[in-house]
């Protein structure tokens, strides 16, 4: 439309401003893209933990490769915008020095916010992986004192479960009440114990 309309700087600088002017628009529309992404990364930050992990991270994977696919576009627009600020071709103006600078020093500025989304995706993986961990970590915790607890409960029953005839344990009316007792005094002991420890 500015084009069209006969004035502005597009008819008075030429071709060389034309060409500006067109990869301005293109970095410009890059921080719309990274605003845009930014947001999601903000909206996934905030969902960890809170909402099916495995479907955000696949997510979260997805939004990585998207980073990834804009980083190969930005970077080799940002070398062309290099060559041309340094380029003493006669095809553009001095004059276009400072706006050239200008539109390098936003495409160093996209590159930069695209690194820092790339590093705060991989840190947010990192996060999950590490929550994932501690929570099975819990798990084995859980498993190794119940464990721990019901071993030597199962070698009391397995040593009185024994089908000798020489038992004098077995003959005696305080028999099962005494096994009982002593079982119920290994599990104190083991949960005081593991209380002491800080284990439980």
């Amino acid at each position: 439309d500015r084009i069209m309309a006969g004035g502005g700087r597009l008819r008075k600088y030429g071709a060389d401003y034309l060409l500006y002017a067109l990869v301005d628009n293109i970095v410009d529309y890059y921080f719309i893209v990274l605003e845009r992404l930014g947001d999601r990364l903000e909206a996934f930050d905030d969902a960890l933990g809170n909402e099916d992990d495995g479907l955000l991270i696949r997510d979260i994977q997805a939004l990585k490769r998207e980073l990834a696919r804009m980083r190969r576009v930005i970077w080799p627009v940002r070398d062309s915008i290099s060559a041309l600020a340094r380029t003493d071709s006669i095809q553009m103006q001095a004059s276009l020095a400072p706006y050239l600078r200008d539109l390098y020093e936003n495409s160093v500025q996209a590159i930069e916010a695209l690194e820092s989304y790339r590093e705060h995706t991989s840190s947010i993986i990192e996060l999950h992986l590490t929550e994932v961990n501690t929570n099975m970590s819990r798990v084995m915790k859980v498993l190794t004192i119940l464990s721990a607890i019901f071993i030597p409960i199962t070698f009391i029953v397995g040593l009185y479960g024994m089908n000798f005839r020489y038992m004098p344990e077995l003959t005696q009316p305080w028999g099962y009440p005494a096994a009982l007792g002593l079982m119920a005094t290994v599990v104190i002991g083991e949960l005081v114990y593991f209380k002491i420890r800080k284990w439980i």
